[in-house]
């Protein structure tokens, strides 16, 4: 079996006829030529996985006949060998996209080792990962059997993501099954978990508490905000740490990532909640019971996150800091997008800039809506993909990489994520129960107590209390919430959309960034 067809370029190509038998012998095939031309018209009539090319050849150079085939096939990995060692040189070729380069004399291995990091990366990755994930089971099994404190369930969740996004790559749809499984048992426990310490952390103000969205600003973005280096602090609504892992590699462009952590949304997992909690420095409760104008319940008309910069401006009188020069922007589509591109260079003058990105939230909505966005979105992987390729293409990236040059500090986190639910739970209210797939409140809800974290009074959960004898519940796994009226039209409208609002690692678990320009 032909591993792969490999062209070879060389003036003296016949001094090399004992590296071009080690390589046939080693299962490829190689077609040789002594000039780029004779190169370039075989790359047009053939199908051609590598070429090996040399930088010096009378006629045509190697850089030139490099030209000539990415003209031809952009994709075909070029391999330049050289005895030319220059800087410029090296910059040439880098910017002419080849894959790899050698320096002369190669020796065979050098050669084999460059074709299996090109031809056989994918599938050596693949089955590496597989093996790797084979020997971490136990011990993720054992983490999550283990009583984990609730440091220990981000580790656990970041391991998660780190696991699924490497088999992601892999052909091995097995051990991609028995992760998901994994992952299922891992957010059961954690609803346990959850419904075991959330009403305790609430009420403890010290270190049996983690960070949460009404601690946030205090504990994890003010400490590190000082005068003379303006902080830009970017709040994508609803990215999940997946999401973040995903766009990574395109802040590192950039940024160096200095700290990646997590901490955990506050109940419900949606913005109305986490967000105005996040910016107010305080739990729903508190902030109804401060502003009572300002604060809407769901059920109430009018836009429930209309008050966060002014929500924020009062968090710094209470912790007393009263110098800071802030800025508040917030982006709720593409053509404010472009308005912070064109303004951002202004903002270098505050010392910390909140930049609020609202599209990660719409995509989730408007997949459950839209066919064409189901297609797309289809699951995990693909809403991760539809996620980088916004974020990469967004009038965000472009404002940042404008002020990338500078000495800024960047903090990129999120109010909460979303998880896809397949579960159907029936629930029995009244009209005022609220409509939410993944929490409700209401009076009188009727719902099997096994399948919900129940707060029959919502200021053990630090909520308000919206109507006499309401209650809240909230949806754990991958349950969704539905009426037993037109139950099966909802439960398959519903089945596989990405919501929030409820307890899992991939709503309540999320991420908080910090970055520093190159």
């Amino acid at each position: 079996m032909v591993l792969a067809k490999i062209v070879w370029v060389d003036d003296e190509i016949e001094s090399l006829q004992s590296q071009k038998i080690f390589l046939e012998n080693k299962g490829y095939e190689v077609q040789t030529f002594t000039n780029g031309f004779d190169a370039i018209d075989y790359v047009k009539e053939n199908v051609v996985d590598v070429v090996l090319l040399d930088e010096t050849m009378p006629g045509i150079t190697g850089l030139e006949t490099l030209a000539k085939i990415k003209e031809i096939n952009a994709q075909i990995p070029v391999v330049l060998i050289t005895k030319n060692e220059t800087e410029n040189l090296m910059d040439e070729a880098i910017g002419s996209q080849i894959t790899d380069y050698l320096i002369k004399p190669v020796r065979p291995n050098q050669v084999l080792l460059s074709l299996k990091k090109i031809i056989d990366n994918r599938r050596l990755v693949a089955e590496k990962t597989t093996s790797a994930y084979q020997q971490q089971f136990r011990n993720l099994f054992m983490a999550l059997n283990s009583n984990p404190d609730f440091n220990e369930w981000m580790d656990i969740y970041k391991k998660l993501v780190y696991w699924e996004l490497g088999l992601q790559k892999s052909d091995s749809p097995e051990m991609q099954e028995v992760l998901q499984t994994q992952k299922g048992e891992a957010n059961t426990e954690f609803f346990k978990f959850i419904s075991r310490n959330y009403a305790s952390w609430l009420k403890d103000k010290g270190s049996k508490a983690p960070v949460m969205s009404h601690t946030l600003m205090r504990e994890k973005i003010l400490p590190h905000v000082e005068k003379g280096t303006s902080t830009f602090l970017i709040l994508i609504d609803n990215l999940r740490f997946d999401q973040w892992k995903t766009i990574q590699p395109i802040f590192a462009e950039s940024f160096r990532i200095m700290e990646e952590d997590t901490f955990y949304s506050i109940l419900p997992t949606a913005t109305h909640y986490a967000r105005n909690a996040i910016f107010a420095g305080m739990l729903p409760i508190e902030i109804e019971k401060r502003y009572p104008t300002q604060w809407k319940n769901d059920d109430e008309e009018g836009g429930k996150n209309l008050f966060e910069e002014e929500f924020f401006q009062s968090q710094l009188k209470i912790l007393g800091i009263t110098n800071l020069r802030f800025s508040y922007t917030k982006v709720l589509n593409n053509q404010a997008g472009l308005e912070l591109v064109n303004n951002i260079h202004n903002l270098l003058v505050n010392d910390l800039n909140i930049i609020v990105y609202n599209f990660v939230d719409m995509l989730s909505h408007a997949r459950t809506e839209m066919e064409v966005l189901k297609e797309l979105a289809g699951d995990e992987t693909s809403y991760r993909s539809i996620t980088a390729s916004w974020f990469e293409h967004s009038p965000l990236h472009q404002a940042l990489k404008k002020v990338a040059d500078k000495n800024i500090k960047l903090i990129l986190t999120t109010d909460h994520g979303s998880v896809r639910v397949k579960t159907p739970a029936k629930v029995i209210g009244d009209k005022q129960t609220t409509t939410n797939l993944r929490y409700k409140h209401g009076r009188n809800l009727n719902y099997n107590p096994k399948e919900v974290l129940a707060f029959r009074d919502p200021r053990e959960g630090g909520l308000p209390v919206p109507t006499v004898n309401s209650s809240y519940i909230f949806a754990g796994e991958d349950t969704f919430l539905c009426y037993p009226n037109n139950y099966n039209h909802y439960v398959n409208y519903y089945r596989n959309t990405f919501q929030h609002g409820g307890v899992s690692l991939e709503e309540m678990i999320v991420p908080v960034i910090k970055m520093v320009s190159k």
